[in-house]
């Protein structure tokens, strides 16, 4: 390609108007134009060698754009067969190239089969080996919940409902903190759907994660008491500067709050991104007696 010049100073990249009129007779001062060279006394060995720096050049043109089409889709879901699954590393192919996904980003209760169609997060992308893209899928983050509900919930996907926070044990269980600043609008009930058969949905493509569906308060107390879910809660007594909530609960619903292996508590301080303290209201009076018999302590030895 040569640059088009009244008159031509280098030969290898300029032309002549005149000269380029030849070639393209629409050709005008500033066009580039197309010039087919013949080389003089090229062997078998230089085309061949030209061939194979054509070739490699066409492959990392290639690998660039399919690298920024899939980088443009960092954060979305994509579908792929399954080529290879072991404990450690799956891989996918996902058309273009492959998605690779490691251990620590597989649903540790699942398990992967050659063929298998499945979906998976595109966490990132990143230069493989000899420069090939590639696409690292993630199916334990807590956005891959998120995304997917945006697919099954029109008004989530128009911002008519909005996720506020997602913790997740994947494979286990997923809390979701919903708001719709709209006060005609039930946000639980809307990604729930009747029946349940909304959320069902996301439930089913996650191989039956539990997913607890809360609404988001602006007032701390309550938002942490419904994040405690399917937990009753008595009082939550919250320290605003150190981000920490004493919770109190029947003696019955201890467990239940707490949860398996502190499961429900755990989430749910990751869901409010706030310390949760619970007390069963027999431990909580307790605690209170024992602070009063040490006041009194304090008072009867001064």
């Amino acid at each position: 390609m040569k640059e088009v010049m009244e008159n031509a100073n280098d030969p290898a990249l300029e032309i002549s108007l005149k000269e380029a009129r030849k070639i393209n007779k629409d050709a005008n001062i500033g066009d580039s134009v197309g010039v087919e060279i013949v080389p003089r006394d090229f062997g078998r060995i230089a085309a061949q060698t030209a061939k194979q720096v054509i070739i490699q050049k066409l492959r990392e043109a290639e690998r660039d754009v399919i690298f920024s089409e899939f980088n443009d889709r960092k954060g979305e879901i994509v579908s792929g067969l399954i080529q290879k699954a072991d404990h450690n590393i799956v891989v996918m192919d996902l058309g273009k190239l492959e998605g690779v996904m490691p251990a620590k980003e597989q649903i540790p209760t699942e398990h992967y089969h050659v063929n298998d169609k499945i979906k998976g997060y595109v966490l990132d992308v990143e230069r493989g080996a000899k420069g090939a893209p590639q696409v690292i899928v993630s199916r334990s983050h807590p956005d891959f919940v998120r995304k997917l509900l945006e697919f099954e919930i029109p008004e989530i996907y128009e911002g008519v409902i909005e996720i506020k926070s997602v913790s997740r044990d994947p494979g286990y269980r997923s809390k979701i903190a919903v708001y719709s600043p709209d006060p005609n609008i039930d946000p639980v009930g809307s990604c729930v759907g009747q029946k349940g058969v909304r959320i069902q949905n996301v439930i089913n493509e996650l191989n039956g994660e539990k997913i607890d569906v809360i609404e988001w308060n602006e007032d701390p107390s309550i938002y942490i008491a419904s994040s405690l879910l399917p937990a009753q809660i008595l009082a939550v007594d919250i320290k605003e500067d150190e981000k920490f909530a004493q919770v109190i609960v029947p003696d019955d619903q201890l467990s239940l709050a707490i949860g398996k292996s502190g499961q429900n508590a755990r989430l749910a301080a990751r869901l409010t991104n706030w310390k949760i303290d619970i007390k069963s209201e027999t431990q909580f009076r307790e605690m209170l007696e024992l602070a009063q018999k040490e006041e009194e302590t304090q008072d009867t030895e001064e």
